[in-house]
């Protein structure tokens, strides 16, 4: 009923950039928070970024100051520009949604297919 399709994972160098959209989709009456989370091999999945339908943010302590979240509420999508890129961030990038379906009175918990970020050094 709601899909996330995620766009701009890639390949880049440590010191380097990566902008990651997530549009929802699907017969949608609200969308709440919207956020990124990340999961690399071996390590549990962890918030990376969350922003509010009012654009209040909060963000994980690895990647403040060089990850910046923010939301076209218009478009349904969320963005996470990614500057300053360390090895360290190297993982798979899941869109997270909370929305309302319509004619549906309880939240639902909705992710992406995830996109993969490899950062070289």
């Amino acid at each position: 009923q709601v899909q996330l399709e995620e766009s701009g994972g890639g390949l880049v160098q440590a010191g380097g950039s990566l902008r990651l959209s997530c549009a929802a989709s699907g017969n949608i009456w609200r969308v709440n928070d919207m956020g990124w989370y990340r999961q690399a091999p071996g390590k549990q999945r962890e918030l990376v970024a969350v922003i509010s339908s009012g654009g209040s943010t909060n963000y994980a302590d690895s990647v403040k100051g060089r990850f910046t979240i923010s939301r076209d509420n218009a478009k349904k999508t969320v963005y996470l520009q990614m500057n300053g890129l360390k090895p360290e961030d190297t993982a798979v990038y899941y869109c997270n949604a909370i929305a309302i379906v319509r004619d549906q009175i309880r939240l639902g918990n909705y992710w992406g297919q995830g996109t993969q970020v490899t950062v070289s050094s």
